[in-house]
């Protein structure tokens, strides 16, 4: 069986999501289509707005054939680490490509940026270094380092969101040495955080969200997802209550960042000398975790790279944590397969490099203490027994079995 990976958040799995799924089985010529998808909180430092769970259900009704888990220390981190920790789980999976979502809609401009930029990578790197000198973030001092080295057109433009990712991608695979071919696919019509809607059928996950949380209700979602989203969404909310939202979370980060000191504090991981101080000084004073990032944010500091801080600092993740994990992923978490995902699995799990897991139960405590927390962190804003019923799925949910 020919196999295509995707890389995804799911959040929530909408039209332009099924899209891109169709149109990746279709342009690899693949039969599956295997999905390493974030947990519960992402790569941009948010929690997902509904279990991983529901969000695998809801990629496997709409055609996904296997969903994996992208481990918490590889799905809350910087582009390049996030696309090294999915690649290398597509890659032990045996997929035969990968196809993700461009501005770009060419593989081959990807191909020659790294091309490019592996030539030049000293060049490359000692510009990055001049602009973070001057004091501009981290993501903003690549774009411009690159933005110089650039030499044609046939290189791709890395000031967009999916490209960059995208870059990430292709890189991580040389870096492991993976056979696995590429595609993409063009974005339609929405941005990747694009906060409005320019479309009667396409919105991306972020204006959807926006939507969600304005209107109080799904109605107005309706055109936007499929059905089985939809009707996920609704589920969810009707069992648990309530989606998950970092206002939800704000106490409770408030609090960790109030009671820990600050040498505490510089051992979460991706903080530097000086930001504990901001951080505390910003919590004292802040009524809601959207001042606090105001207050919080700086040209140095991203919004989302301060968002992810606040979730390492909400989940105790120390820089020891995420050394202790390892720089690549050391399993893989199983989280639902069709029927044709599962003939997939039966064929190739004897020459899988990485333990395949599908209870947690088990597995060693320790193989998955970042998940774990993350889990025991996420149900926390709910109230019981919907708080108890949603953690038990980390320990007892078996794999979803889709028809």
């Amino acid at each position: 069986m020919k196999s295509v990976g995707i890389i995804a958040e799911y959040n929530p799995f909408h039209n332009g999501h099924f899209y891109h799924l169709t149109e990746s089985k279709k342009v690899s010529k693949s039969e599956v289509a295997i999905v390493a998808m974030s947990g519960n909180f992402l790569q941009r430092g948010e929690p997902a707005i509904v279990s991983k769970w529901t969000r695998a259900k809801m990629a496997l009704s709409a055609g996904a054939d296997i969903i994996v888990e992208i481990p918490y220390s590889f799905a809350v981190q910087k582009a390049e680490i996030f696309a090294l920790g999915s690649v290398y789980l597509l890659d032990a999976l045996k997929c035969s490509s990968i196809c993700f979502g461009s501005e770009s809609g060419s593989i081959q401009p990807f191909l020659h940026t790294v091309e490019l930029l592996k030539e030049q990578e000293k060049t490359y790197n000692q510009k990055i270094r001049l602009y973070i000198k001057e004091g501009v973030s981290y993501p903003k001092a690549l774009a411009l380092a690159y933005s110089e080295l650039r030499k044609n057109k046939d290189s791709v433009d890395l000031s967009r969101p999916n490209n960059i990712l995208g870059y990430h991608y292709v890189a991580a695979a040389e870096k492991i040495n993976s056979r696995m071919q590429f595609f993409t696919v063009k974005r339609n019509t929405a941005e990747h955080d694009d906060q409005t809607i320019h479309d009667d059928r396409i919105a991306s996950a972020t204006s959807i969200r926006k939507l969600i949380k304005e209107e109080g209700s799904l109605h107005r979602i309706q055109s936007y997802v499929p059905d089985c989203t939809y009707t996920e969404m609704d589920t969810y909310y009707q069992t648990f209550g309530q989606f998950h939202d970092w206002e939800d979370f704000w106490p409770y980060l408030q609090y960790r960042l109030l009671t820990m000191d600050e040498e505490d504090l510089n051992q979460m991981y991706d903080i530097e000398e000086g930001l504990p101080y901001r951080l505390q000084k910003a919590a004292r004073s802040a009524e809601s975790f959207q001042t606090f990032m105001e207050k919080v944010k700086t040209k140095r500091y991203t919004w989302t790279r301060l968002q992810r801080i606040c979730v390492h600092a909400l989940t105790n993740t120390s820089r020891t944590d995420i050394k202790a994990a390892g720089e690549t992923p050391r399993y893989i978490r199983l989280l639902g397969m069709s029927a044709k995902g599962r003939a997939y699995l039966n064929k190739v799990k004897k020459d899988l490099p990485l333990p395949l897991i599908s209870t947690v139960s088990s597995f060693p405590k320790d193989m998955l203490a970042l998940d774990r927390k993350a889990a025991l962190v996420y149900s926390q804003i709910l109230k019981e027994p919907e708080r108890s019923s949603l953690l038990s799925l980390e320990y007892a949910q078996p794999p979803i079995m889709a028809d």
